[in-house]
């Protein structure tokens, strides 16, 4: 399989489209033409991964955090970064790289983490905006069903749970095509008029050209109208972080020695247990102090995140408690996620995770 083949699929899964402005997501290194051998997946990327995957006959790393978030110029000095590129490309090794674009799907990093603690009635903490289009068509009677199915094929009329999702008014259009044109309906020079539904839909804007491409190949007419809008609306299948409940009241003691048994995290640093219990659970998984207002406006009761500094912990009331779990604790399901997609979709290849534990925090016990 080439590499391309798997970047295509990458990044129907996981858009670059949703990565935040400061990340580096997609391919780092690598030829899109070559032939893969098998997939290493890992956390980070790290001179022993590079080793790693040398030894195991994988010639393209999947990982969870770039090499580098800002880029290299010049591929000169001894850095890390620049050490691992250099034997990525020595080695013939590609790199791809799986970041926020994953963090802000629902069922993403802070999903996963959501689903091994058992939560209910998950949803978005700090949802996207500005990333739906709405587009309007119009289309013969006879023709509806065609060209709505198509758009629905290609990802458009997706609204939380619900697929299928469209508006249509019965109408009468009219057009006159020129002596260059070929109508579908009517004559040359002739107005026409026919009888036609106009169909609304919704879709996130990086499927934009997906669609539009689904809907001139099924639409009949020569000449396409169709209106883009685009739409203020939060969505709320994508953002940073998730919410949701715990299916039973848990004390606050018993809830975090269950959090530190499932994520093994060597030491939970958390605020004041004033004594209340739990039920509305938060995650972010990664960096997630910037969340804290937006966790206090949804009612959580407590915040499982990484990174937390020192003067973050006076920032919350007494009624929410923070954990700070770790940062690679938080993120280090990735390895399975990922593996469990890609076994899917393709059964015959070859992936593995990396044995390496990348993370850079020790805890001495």
């Amino acid at each position: 399989m080439n590499l391309h083949e798997i970047i295509k699929f990458f990044e129907t899964q996981f858009p670059t489209a949703l990565q935040e402005e400061f990340d580096n997501c997609g391919l780092q290194v690598g030829n899109p033409e070559d032939e893969i051998t098998g997939i290493l997946l890992t956390l980070d990327v790290t001179p022993e991964v590079i080793k790693e995957a040398v030894t195991t006959n994988c010639n393209l790393i999947v990982s969870h955090h770039p090499v580098t978030l800002s880029g290299i110029k010049r591929m000169t000095g001894n850095s890390l970064p620049v050490q691992i590129f250099r034997e990525a490309i020595r080695n013939e090794i590609a790199i791809y790289s799986v970041h926020t674009n994953i963090d802000n799907l629902k069922n993403g990093i802070s999903g996963i983490l959501a689903q091994k603690l058992g939560l209910i009635n998950t949803k978005v903490l700090s949802p996207k905006k500005n990333l739906l289009l709405k587009l309007v068509t119009f289309v013969p009677l006879e023709f509806a069903d065609k060209v709505r199915n198509a758009l629905f094929e290609a990802g458009a009329g997706r609204i939380g749970n619900y697929s299928g999702c469209s508006y249509n008014i019965e109408g009468e259009g009219t057009f006159c095509g020129d002596d260059s044109t070929n109508p579908f309906v009517g004559k040359k020079g002739e107005l026409h008029f026919e009888k036609e539904i106009r169909i609304e839909t919704i879709l996130p804007s990086f499927l934009q050209k997906q669609v539009l491409k689904a809907l001139f190949d099924a639409h009949p007419y020569e000449e396409v109208a169709y209106d883009l809008y685009p739409l203020e609306n939060q969505w709320d299948e994508a953002g940073i972080g998730i919410i949701g409940e715990l299916a039973e009241i848990e004390k606050p003691e018993v809830f975090l020695k269950r959090l530190k048994e499932v994520t093994k995290a060597g030491v939970i640093r958390h605020s004041k247990i004033s004594g209340h219990q739990l039920k509305k659970v938060a995650i972010c998984g990664g960096s997630g102090s910037f969340l804290i207002n937006d966790v206090i406006k949804a009612g959580a009761d407590i915040f499982i995140t990484g990174d937390i500094k020192y003067h973050q912990f006076f920032d919350v009331p007494n009624n929410v408690i923070i954990s700070d779990i770790g940062h690679y604790e938080s993120e280090q399901f990735f390895n399975e996620f990922l593996f469990d997609i890609i076994s899917k979709n393709f059964p015959t290849f070859a992936v593995r995770i990396s044995e390496i534990n990348s993370n850079p925090i020790k805890y001495f016990s």
